[in-house]
């Protein structure tokens, strides 16, 4: 079959899913960082199955030439690669290869050498002698955006700033890209072109519109090039030649043009841009500008700009300027987990609009479906923090995140149905203005939401209030209630409570927390902490829905000396942690789908009712305070702890989990280490032994908690700096990345 053929018969089919696998090899100074080796990519022969698993029958993976190739007499072993696209190709997943992704080549050569190009394509004319049926092909993936960040902004190798050095790296990568697909059509002549850039915009205030001018001709240029559109007269062609760049590098594009079969856009929220000549109003890290003027460069979602944006407009505008097939080729979003079904499903939805309206868009990708590392910092660090995809591989062993039904649901034409997927991302909300003092925002939806609420037990409690607040900023429709609206030891009255609210999920953040008085107390210890989440975990499954509560680290004994993960065996000291313990295992008897979350010492900046608090109000009164120095606890940040159980739940996970975040520490060194940062005397904590304490309760010296299901909290001094930070702000939403 032809090449147009094949594109007429994709044209005229649904929509499609694909999917893809982050796996850029950046270059760092002479470090070289592998996103495939830090998620365990090559050594887990599962990935495969999974993928097919999701129903998709195209994967963007990587053929890339930094790993296969590391010197030019490299004698290549292909056995794995060949495996893995043989694994692929059974199941029935055509593969779109990546040669080059964010990277500069082996370390014999790199962006700016001249001979990159011929490189590239002598590599690339292996791998179609090697794998002669592969049809799709991406040698170079973003090239333009690479070029800016190795070029303009010296993020990679080689680390240039400036123009000419970003000129002749995209004319080397674009030169490769040609030279490539003629090599690889040498070997297959129906091999297709997926080029791939970013789909950004730069929008501005009044006086840099010539600055944004420039950007939005400049950002065509990886299409332009390659359809041989750069030609004297384009507005690009001058610019070029002011940097010294010989016209016949230039001609090179319009002697070789190479459209693409496919225009692969990768978007972002963050893509779009907003430049604004009042810089001072913007933190520092954003300010910039060019030789005429200094000005902030601040993600465009986080102004409120006028200008016509977003993924449709972009659309419609590359579709008029070039009316070739498009594709998103990366759909991504670091952030709450319901924010990414959210956003998969935005994007999906926009590009089948634009099909009825007579675009040729032929599909959506999700992309990272094992996550990906590093990006929030660029991938300048070689301290890589870790953001799930479709499957959470923060373990080593990949856990299906609520992204997988969405990938499953909208493979199969179908929309992913969800009361999450009713309310707007936070790029859709007023809490994304971050910078304008102007804008206030709720923590709360609007009272006239009918939307299917996830329901909160514990409303005056710190944990119970820390649910409600995250829930408003991150868009979940809920209900807080306390004792007053229900009795969770009263059968009837949760029944009533279920029927009114209709609730998804239930989330259960009260109970009887006081451990020494539990000693006393058993019964109502009992009654509050077993039997009530008992009888929630038996409603729960008898309406469908889903249920989370808490535990403690006090269901342990302390005789471990490295810190306790879920399947340690449990012994507890005190009534309180026997509470626990009966419920744990009651509950997951009752009703095996039930989510437990151990946590251990939480403290959090919205309420004054934990022990860093007393800490602060303590030392700050000028009074001394005893704390345990014998006791060894892994605190947990509650916003933090919120967040993650949130994600757990939207996950639809289940059995027992322990969060706490990464670290221990003793009670008394907690307390040095809170009145330290705060700027208080740390002479006026008094570290004690236990026995001088006086607690009625007995308690575990060692209780430190780790999960082995592979879900890390950031580290305690982490979780303290933010604590600090929050104290006398309101909190900002969930952290997004770059990409």
């Amino acid at each position: 079959m032809s090449t147009d053929k094949k594109l007429q018969q994709a044209s005229s089919s649904n929509l499609e899913l694909w999917g893809g696998i982050e796996c850029t090899i950046n270059r760092i100074n002479d470090t070289y960082l592998d996103q495939l080796e830090y998620a365990n990519h090559y050594t887990r022969e599962t990935d495969p199955s999974l993928i097919a698993g999701l129903g998709i029958k195209t994967l963007r993976y990587p053929i890339l030439w930094e790993r296969h190739q590391p010197n030019p007499y490299t004698e290549i072993d292909w056995s794995w690669t060949e495996k893995q696209l043989a694994i692929l190709i059974n199941k029935g997943i055509k593969p779109i290869a990546g040669l080059v992704h964010h990277g500069s080549g082996p370390a014999f050569t790199n962006l700016l050498d001249e001979n990159f190009a011929e490189g590239l394509a002598n590599y690339a004319e292996k791998v179609a002698t090697k794998f002669p049926w592969i049809e799709y092909y991406t040698p170079v993936n973003e090239p333009l955006t690479t070029a800016r960040f190795s070029g303009l902004y010296g993020f990679w190798y080689p680390h240039a700033k400036n123009d000419v050095s970003f000129a002749k790296m995209l004319l080397n990568q674009m030169k490769g890209v040609v030279l490539a697909m003629k090599a690889i059509r040498r070997i297959n002549p129906s091999a297709m072109l997926v080029q791939t850039e970013d789909l950004g915009k730069t929008y501005c205030s009044p006086s840099l519109q010539y600055q944004a001018n420039f950007e939005n001709e400049r950002r065509w240029l990886t299409y332009d090039l390659l359809c041989g559109n750069v030609k004297p007269g384009h507005k690009m062609w001058n610019y070029f030649l002011r940097l010294g760049i010989p016209e016949t590098s230039l001609n090179f594009f319009l002697e070789n043009p190479c459209p693409p079969a496919i225009m692969g856009f990768n978007h972002y929220i963050t893509s779009e841009r907003f430049i604004d000549e009042d810089y001072k109003k913007y933190p520092s890290f954003t300010h910039g500008g060019n030789e005429l003027q200094v000005y902030a460069d601040v993600e465009a979602c986080r102004v409120p700009h006028s200008q016509p944006s977003g993924l449709r407009v972009l659309l419609k505008e590359a579709w008029q300027k070039f009316k070739l097939p498009i594709a998103i080729t990366e759909v991504q979003l670091n952030c709450g987990r319901e924010d990414q079904a959210r956003w998969l499903t935005e994007v999906w939805d926009i590009c089948l609009s634009l099909r009825n309206e007579g675009l040729d868009i032929r599909a959506v990708t999700a992309w990272a479906l094992f996550g990906s590392y590093g990006w929030n910092k660029l991938l300048t660090s070689k301290k890589m923090d870790y953001e799930p995809g479709a499957f959470d591989v923060g373990s080593g062993f990949p856990r299906a995140t609520v992204l997988t039904s969405v990938i499953k649901a909208l493979v199969s034409q179908q929309k992913y149905s969800h009361p999450l997927i009713e309310h707007k991302g936070w790029w859709q909300r007023d809490i994304r203005f971050v910078y304008e003092k102007s804008f206030k925002t709720t923590t709360a939806l609007p009272d006239h939401d009918n939307s299917q609420p996830v329901l909160i037990i514990g409303k005056h409690g710190t944990l119970g209030k820390a649910f409600g607040k995250i829930c408003g900023i991150r868009s979940i429709n809920f209900k807080l209630l306390g004792r007053q609206e229900l009795d969770i030891t009263n059968e009837l009255q949760i029944e009533e409570a279920i029927n009114k609210y209709n609730p998804w999920a239930i989330i259960n953040a009260a109970g009887f927390v006081r451990v020494d008085d539990a000693e006393t107390e058993i019964e109502k210890c009992f009654n509050d902490n077993s039997r009530a989440v008992n009888l929630l975990a038996g409603a729960c499954k008898k309406y469908g829905i889903q249920f989370m509560t808490f535990s403690s680290d006090l269901v342990f004994d302390g005789t471990k000396q490295h810190p306790y993960v879920e399947g340690d065996k449990i012994n507890p000291l005190n009534i309180y942690g026997r509470s626990k313990a009966e419920a744990e295992s009651v509950v997951l008897n009752i009703n095996p789908n039930t989510l437990v979350i151990r946590t251990s010492a939480f403290f959090g900046p919205w309420d004054e009712y934990n022990f860093v608090s007393n800490v602060i109000n303590t030392l700050s009164a000028n009074n001394n305070f005893a704390a345990a120095s014998d006791i060894f606890i892994s605190p947990t940040y509650v916003p933090d702890l919120v967040n993650v159980s949130l994600d757990l739940l939207v996950d639809n996970e289940k059995g027992i989990w322990h969060l706490a975040n990464n670290g221990e520490i003793t009670w008394a060194n907690l307390a040095r280490k809170v009145s330290d940062k705060a700027g208080l005397d740390t002479d006026l904590v008094e570290g004690q032994p236990i026995h001088l304490l006086n607690w009625k309760a007995l308690r575990p010296k060692y209780s430190v908690l780790k999960s082995e299901k592979g879900i890390l909290l950031p580290t305690l001094d982490n979780a303290l700096m933010r604590y600090f930070e929050e104290r006398s702000i309101s909190i900002e939403p969930a952290t997004i990345s770059i990409k």
